[in-house]
Formats: C-alpha cells, sequence, structure tokens
C-alpha cells in the first residue's frame, strides 16, 4: 500500500494553499486500490479538515506512516521526518541563499526530494505549477494598482472576492480607461495574464503597432522571443541559442518604456539573463510606466527596483525615481513608480489554485508513483539517501556541510 500524507504548512508565513483537494484525494483512492491518502490536521488550509473527512479521507496528526508527503512551501528543518520522501517546492536549485539550512537537513536525514519545479516533460516543459494562478492574481493586482495609482477607477483585491468566478463577475462591470500594457514572458504566468486581459476587454497588438500607435481602448501587446531580446552582435534571435547562450543577448524592453502605462512581468530570470532595464532608467524623462506588476518577483532580478517581495495584504509598493529608494504607493508618476511584488499570489485565490494543481498532479503524476522507475521523478529528485542525484551535483558547495 502506497501512503500519501498532505502535510500541514508550516512556513512563516503560512501557505493556505494544498496539492489535492478533498474531491480529488477520494477519487485518487477510488481509482487506485494500492493508494491510501491521510491529511495532517490543519486549521489554516483553504480546505477545513471536515471537507475532507465528508470525502472520506483521515485526518491525523501522525505521517510517520506514509510513504510521500506532499507539501507547498519549504519545510522547516526541524519537522522534516527521516527518511521520508517528500513533494514541495524547495527554491533550492538556484542555490537560494535563504534555504541553505534547509538543504543542509535534507541531506542529513536522507530525505528523498521531489521538486515540483523540476517536474518536467523530456523536452523540460514543466509538468506543475500554480503560475496560470499567480498571472490571473498578478494581472488583476497591477490593474488595481494603477486604478488606485489613477483614481480613473477602482476594483477589488482578489482575495476579498474568493473564487475567480466571482473575480469574472466583477470584471464584467468594469470599463476600464485607454491605457498600454505590455506583458512579458512565454509560460503559464504569461496565459494567466492573458487570460484576464480576455476578460476585461483588453485588445491584443502586434508589439510594433504598441509602438507607433495611440489607442482609444485599453490595449496589451505580449513580448517574448525576438520582441524582447536579440543577440548583441547582429540583432537577430534563435530561442536555443538564446537558451543556452543568454549572456551573448540584449534586452529590447527599453524601447517600451516610453509607450507603456503597466507594465506585466512574467519571465523567467537568471543571473546570465539581461534585466528588462536599467533602475536609473526610471529617472529618463519619457519614462511613462505608472505601475510594473513584477509577477515573477525576483528581488533586483529582470525588474532591477524590485526591493522585496510585499503581501497581500499590503501588495504594492513606490519606488522614488530619484533616490531609487521605497517610497509610500500610488503618489504621482513624477515622483513614484508603483510595484506589485507579492510572492504568493495564488494565495488570494487558493481554492482555484489548489484545484488546478491537484488536477494537474492527479493526470501525470499519480501513476509515476507507482512505478518501478520514473524518469520523470528521477528528473525532479534533487537529492536522496544523504546524497545529491547527478543532475544536482552542481549544488555541492551549497547542499554540503
Amino acid at each position: 500500500m502506497l501512503r500519501i500524507g498532505l502535510i500541514k504548512e508550516r512556513k512563516s508565513h503560512p501557505d493556505n494553499r494544498v496539492a489535492l483537494t478533498p474531491a480529488q484525494c477520494a477519487h485518487i483512492c477510488r481509482t487506485f486500490q494500492s493508494i491510501e491518502i491521510v491529511v495532517e490536521s490543519s486549521p489554516l488550509r483553504c480546505f477545513a479538515d471536515d471537507e475532507y473527512r465528508a470525502q472520506g479521507i483521515s485526518i491525523t496528526e501522525d505521517l510517520s506512516q506514509c510513504n510521500i508527503l506532499l507539501g507547498i512551501k519549504e519545510v522547516p528543518p526541524a519537522n522534516l521526518l527521516y527518511g521520508k520522501t517528500y513533494f514541495f517546492f524547495s527554491h533550492t536549485k538556484k542555490k537560494q541563499p535563504y534555504n541553505r539550512e534547509m538543504m543542509h537537513a535534507l541531506i542529513k536525514q536522507h530525505i528523498c526530494m521531489i521538486d515540483y519545479e523540476c517536474l518536467t516533460h523530456t523536452d523540460e516543459q514543466r509538468i506543475l505549477g500554480f503560475g496560470l494562478y499567480a498571472g490571473i492574481v498578478g494581472a488583476h493586482n497591477g490593474l488595481l494598482a494603477y486604478g488606485n495609482k489613477t483614481g480613473l477607477y477602482s476594483l477589488p483585491p482578489a482575495h476579498r472576492i474568493g473564487s475567480y468566478d466571482g473575480v469574472i463577475t466583477a470584471y464584467g462591470r468594469q470599463k476600464l480607461p485607454n491605457l498600454k500594457i505590455a506583458i512579458t514572458g512565454s509560460g503559464k504566468v504569461a496565459a494567466g495574464i492573458i487570460d484576464v486581459m480576455t476578460r476585461l476587454d483588453i485588445e491584443p497588438v502586434e508589439p510594433a503597432d504598441f509602438l507607433t500607435h495611440q489607442y482609444q481602448y485599453p490595449v496589451y501587446t505580449h513580448l517574448k522571443g525576438g520582441a524582447l531580446y536579440a543577440r548583441k552582435d547582429n540583432n537577430l534571435f534563435h530561442r536555443d541559442d538564446f537558451h543556452a547562450n543568454p549572456e551573448a543577448y540584449k534586452c529590447l524592453f527599453t524601447n517600451f518604456v516610453n509607450q507603456t502605462d503597466v507594465l506585466m512581468n512574467g519571465i523567467y530570470w537568471e543571473e546570465d539573463i539581461a534585466r528588462l532595464f536599467d533602475a536609473k532608467d526610471i529617472q529618463r524623462n519619457d519614462w511613462r510606466i505608472s505601475v510594473i506588476a513584477d509577477i515573477t518577483c525576483d528581488i533586483n532580478g529582470s525588474v532591477p527596483i524590485n526591493q522585496g517581495a510585499s503581501t497581500i495584504e499590503d501588495p504594492v509598493y513606490g519606488i522614488n525615481r530619484k533616490t531609487l529608494q521605497k517610497a509610500p504607493p500610488y503618489l504621482p508618476l513624477t515622483e513614484t513608480i508603483d510595484v506589485m511584488a507579492v510572492d504568493n499570489l495564488p494565495n488570494e485565490l487558493p481554492r482555484d489554485a489548489s484545484e488546478y494543481f491537484g488536477l494537474h498532479f492527479e493526470k501525470y503524476i499519480i501513476e509515476e508513483l507507482l512505478k518501478d522507475h520514473s524518469d520523470i521523478l528521477a528528473r525532479a529528485t534533487i537529492c536522496k539517501d544523504g546524497q545529491l542525484t547527478l543532475p544536482y551535483t552542481y549544488m555541492a558547495d551549497y547542499a554540503y556541510e
């Protein structure tokens, strides 16, 4: 019998999402007689303990009999159970300093660490993630911030509405002014942003037209690939070459800063990828961007004026255009640019986001757990039996004490 446990989230601030909803747990147990699922009691989870009980799923305080433990955020070292297989977002593959202590504990405790972020198809396309709902909520928050900054309209926070259906209903009554939005990225985050654009009747336009035309209605342009990057030596873009040699490419976003009111950033970023702009660019006389929704939220990353994550309760901070320091939000553009940098955006719509995530876990991962060997799981296993696995040996200076 394969026993799967849904763990209580313990990271501060606690996350209220879950890997599998009550209905999904029940369906898995009905479909696979060799699987049992139990749930660690939690008062914070977006699905209450009683909702799992109603589906015939046991609630427990003891997960020691489970083979596999499913969480969302990082598990504090003191709460790791020796020798277990864990699935969660470990945020370690970039050797993030703030998770080094946990990485040491994963090694010491002989944990088999399977990172959701590393579950991929053979072409490296990710299988699981909350990116779609990060994009949805991030786009909503970016538009909310623009309305607050300009006073031209007002949107309620997504977490006060409580569901995406409710958010869509609110959109049906909202008419937006003539603003221009630039969207970056090509993955699920960008797909979520574009879904919001469609719901709000914000029209798509080509990047070239975005640069040269003004409109009597709200528009967006989607910047990716050759519209956003070009080689420094010949101004061309080749996707495979970009992924292999990102340092050889420059970013073209500087061409759009005088035609954009809101930037919604959904790109994946690493140190050797060019930033969207230089921090001092916000001092340009032709700078037009009022609000940046930095949905990927890398501190001093692709958006170099990201000075740290904000919160669901207080999602926006200003950046003073003269000093480049934090300031109160919603001041005039002549003084500040507003940055939305919440790093747990799907938590605003946790039930919707969890259902979406769990559906894909059920569809693509459950059967992999029952195999003697799974290439999908092997590619995502960062460490096992006290050692890094072969694909992650580059992390040795980070993982071992």
